[in-house]
């Protein structure tokens, strides 16, 4: 990646941390050149790069005993695949609050488990201090993220698309950090992902089923409307809990919200898409054209992701979106961390 005057400005003139959606190492070089001072991983991801580069990782991880197999396998991997990624920056946590961290994702084949989801947030955040667990915003994961709060980890909620989401979210860590006050625990990072893309991608099919008057053009401010919604109300509620843009499809889903006190998920693509952006200005507070809102709040499935109460906590894992990316992430990521030799 050549200098990026964007991703300079949004980092250095704004409120934004721009954290690197990817786990191949000479992205992150690249990436972190640029300003970079974070990185998002999921199962996909790890496996992605532990297959690209098996011959770099070899080199740097201790590897996986074959008697290992299954889930324990997978989580094996990314812990593995997580410290070293943590350990390379950690030295940015120097810069202050948002800095320095890595994320794992835990297992997505048991969203709906509690227990489960603990006990894996508990062993990825042993893998380092400035290792961020993401779990599932679903209702069994946000009753994990609570507690993994509330004992002091790092946490992020992701599989997430609506403003109803990431509202539970806020109030997750709000509960979780008081609970760790009062027992004397430091309350660690409370993150809240809105996939905006993965949201527009599921709109599209929508209304293309549905035969909705949304056009193209509507569709691809779903995702951006439903995050700059959700801004709004977690700055009037004062959440202790960051906001994170995330599976960006185009450099709109970067520059309409430039401005904002955000931690901006840019994956090499669309890092690379920015390189010629010229518009260096904020757009956090442009409002949405209501004739566009109008369109899309004709179809219930986009409803349910605006509206603050467009569904109920144990609606969140039924939300067509989640089922499609969970399915990604088992598929294409932790099946095949599961069966991984290098």
């Amino acid at each position: 990646m050549s200098e990026n005057r964007y991703l300079q400005w949004m980092t250095t003139k704004t409120p934004s941390v721009y954290w690197h959606d990817s786990a191949v190492v000479p992205e992150l070089d690249a990436a972190m050149e640029n300003g970079a001072c974070g990185l998002t991983t999921n199962p996909f991801l790890i496996a992605s790069t532990l297959k690209a580069q098996p011959e770099f990782w070899k080199s740097v991880l201790p590897g996986v005993d074959q008697s290992v197999r299954g889930d324990e396998r997978a989580q094996a991997w990314t812990a593995q695949a997580v410290t070293w990624l943590a350990d390379k920056v950690h030295p940015l946590r120097a810069g202050g609050d948002y800095r320095g961290y890595c994320c794992a994702q835990t297992n997505p084949a048991h969203p709906g488990d509690t227990e489960t989801t603990i006990a894996t947030a508990k062993a990825y955040g042993a893998c380092g201090d400035n290792v961020v667990v993401k779990v599932p915003a679903t209702r069994a994961g946000l009753e994990a993220m609570e507690e993994c709060m509330a004992l002091g980890l790092n946490v992020a909620a992701t599989v997430s698309f609506t403003v109803a989401q990431v509202l539970a979210a806020g109030e997750a860590v709000r509960r979780g950090h008081e609970r760790a006050k009062k027992n004397g625990i430091k309350p660690g990072l409370g993150i809240a992902v809105v996939m905006v893309g993965r949201l527009d991608d599921y709109l599209r099919d929508v209304a293309k089923d549905t035969r909705a008057k949304a056009t193209e053009a509507d569709i691809i401010w779903a995702g951006t409307a439903a995050i700059k919604r959700a801004y709004r109300i977690f700055k009037e509620r004062g959440y202790a809990c960051m906001l994170m843009p995330a599976a960006a499809r185009g450099n709109y889903h970067i520059t309409r919200l430039a401005g904002a006190d955000m931690i901006m998920s840019v994956s090499h693509g669309i890092a690379a898409g920015l390189v010629n952006e010229a518009d260096l200005a904020p757009h956090i507070d442009d409002p949405v054209d209501p004739a566009i809102l109008a369109r899309l709040m004709e179809m219930p499935e986009f409803v349910k992701a605006y509206e603050p109460d467009g569904m109920r906590t144990d609606e969140f894992i039924t939300f067509g979106s989640c089922n499609r990316t969970l399915d990604q992430f088992v598929q294409c990521g932790w099946n095949i961390l599961k069966g991984l030799e290098l």
